[in-house]
């Protein structure tokens, strides 16, 4: 009898292992492929590019940057060619963003997770011209692993606001005043999740936080009324675990999408604004530059970036990069568009529905 139960109980352990390695197959998605990718990061063999932040050269489009992290080592400044202009070692940096000044001075900040215990902010000043970061302080955002993180443009006093979600799932603010010797914060914490979030994006116009739960959904944050709820839960359909980047693509007054990767089944889900009504899926499928797998970090924003990428650049970490080391996917925001408007995917009827 004993070795009959230890018998139902091996087959229930592979049984149990099975179906966890069977991948998660969400809803049908459209399909585009990237028009140019970054060089790989430094860091070979490992999960070490992150996630992306894009400045936009009004005045010559397609000479705009991208920044982005290699979370073993630093930040890495790139063309839109691909080519790597510069990097800053800077050790464990998880997440980055960038605002532009009112002056024009480009403002860079990433989640420093060096100290497991406190997260901090590192920031950096990006020369526009040449490509190069100068590293412009080191400030305390809260306790906790750093994780993600997200920047709010300069406000009406000139200051900056950085979100920042940590490993245990608390939500720091912090304001960043300039003075004459650099840069000063003070932190607050908005909300303590549940479980780990990273993703994050402020959407100005309706001052809404938008916070990933990485194996929950997306948080909405009202940062005016001091509110929260759970706008998007995950149903590994429209949004699979684990949620990670968080990228806004604004229409009009509170109109256009949020975008979402979800990577628990290599796509990227897209949210109509202000509802939060989910509103399809796309993937960047095998083309010139190859798929992306597994992404972390998105980063998207519309506007003229020259002749690839006329009504706005997504870029996406590509987590299995073939036999390189991680990188970056660049992809034309019309060709999503295009996706959309042309190759609306069927609904496949699912047993349970």
């Amino acid at each position: 009898m004993r070795h009959f139960s230890q018998l139902i109980s091996l087959m229930a352990l592979a049984t149990t292992a099975a179906c966890a390695s069977i991948p998660i197959a969400g809803d049908p998605a459209v399909t585009v492929t990237a028009s140019g990718e970054t060089a790989p990061v430094g860091t070979a063999n490992e999960d070490a590019a992150d996630d992306p932040a894009i400045w936009r050269n009004a005045a010559t489009p397609s000479a705009s940057l991208i920044v982005a992290t290699d979370k073993k080592a630093g930040l890495y400044v790139y063309g839109l060619e691909g080519r790597q202009k510069s990097f800053l070692a800077g050790g464990l940096l998880n997440n980055v963003d960038l605002v532009e000044l009112a002056d024009g001075r480009v403002l860079v900040a990433a989640s420093d997770r060096a100290d497991p215990t406190t997260a901090h902010i590192l920031l950096a000043w990006l020369d526009t011209t040449s490509g190069q970061l100068s590293e412009a302080g080191r400030h305390f955002a809260g306790a906790g692993e750093g994780y993600g993180l997200c920047m709010a443009g300069p406000s009406a006093d000139g200051t900056l606001a950085v979100f920042s979600p940590v490993k245990d799932g608390s939500v720091y603010r912090t304001v960043l005043s300039e003075g004459e010797d650099g840069w000063k914060a003070e932190s607050d914490l908005l909300h303590k999740l549940a479980t780990q979030p990273e993703g994050c994006v402020l959407d100005p116009r309706t001052n809404t936080l938008y916070v990933g739960e990485e194996n929950t959904g997306i948080w909405a944050f009202d940062l005016q009324a001091d509110t929260h709820e759970l706008v998007a839960p995950i149903d590994n359909r429209q949004l699979a675990a684990d949620v990670e980047g968080l990228a806004l693509a604004p229409e009009g007054r509170i109109g256009g999408y949020l975008i979402a990767s979800s990577q628990g089944d290599n796509a990227y889900a897209r949210y109509a604004l202000p509802d939060l009504t989910p509103a399809g899926r796309f993937r960047i499928t095998q083309g010139e530059f190859g798929a992306t797998e597994e992404t972390d970090g998105i980063a998207l924003m519309l506007g003229d970036f020259g002749p690839q990428y006329p009504t706005g650049l997504f870029v996406a970490q590509d987590g299995i990069n073939g036999v390189e080391a991680q990188n970056f996917k660049l992809v034309s925001w019309r060709a999503v568009e295009t996706a959309f408007a042309t190759q609306q995917p069927i609904h496949t009827q699912r047993p349970d529905q």
